[in-house]
C-alpha cells in the first residue's frame, strides 16, 4: 500500500502536556509528522492514520539532540486548545484611564 507523511508545526505560547509524555513541555514550537496509508477499494479513496508523532528536546541524555515520540492527534488537539483557550491578561487595577 501506499503511504505518505504529512508535516506541521505545532507553536504553543504556554507550557503544555500531553498523555504518555512525563512532565511539561516548554513553550514553544514542535514538528508533527502524521502517517498515512492510502486505502483503495472500487468506489473511493481512503486514507487510515497510522502514526502521529511529536518531535521534543531528548531528556536525560547529553548524546541525543531531540526524540520522536507517538502520539494521540486527539490529544494534541486537545493541548492547542487549552493553549488557545487561555484568558486575557487582566486591566491593572489604580491605573487612572483617560
Amino acid at each position: 500500500m501506499t503511504t505518505r507523511t504529512i508535516r506541521s508545526i505545532a507553536v504553543f505560547n504556554e507550557a503544555f502536556t500531553l498523555r504518555g509524555i512525563d512532565g511539561e513541555l516548554p513553550a514553544g514550537s514542535y514538528r508533527i509528522e502524521t502517517e498515512e496509508e492510502l486505502i483503495e477499494s472500487l468506489s473511493s479513496v481512503a486514507l487510515r492514520r497510522l502514526e502521529t508523532t511529536i518531535e521534543i528536546p531528548a531528556i536525560g541524555s547529553v548524546s541525543l539532540k531531540r526524540q520522536i515520540v507517538p502520539i494521540d492527534p486527539l490529544d494534541l488537539a486537545a493541548a492547542q486548545e487549552r493553549n488557545s483557550a487561555r484568558p486575557l491578561e487582566a486591566p491593572q487595577i489604580g491605573v487612572a484611564q483617560r
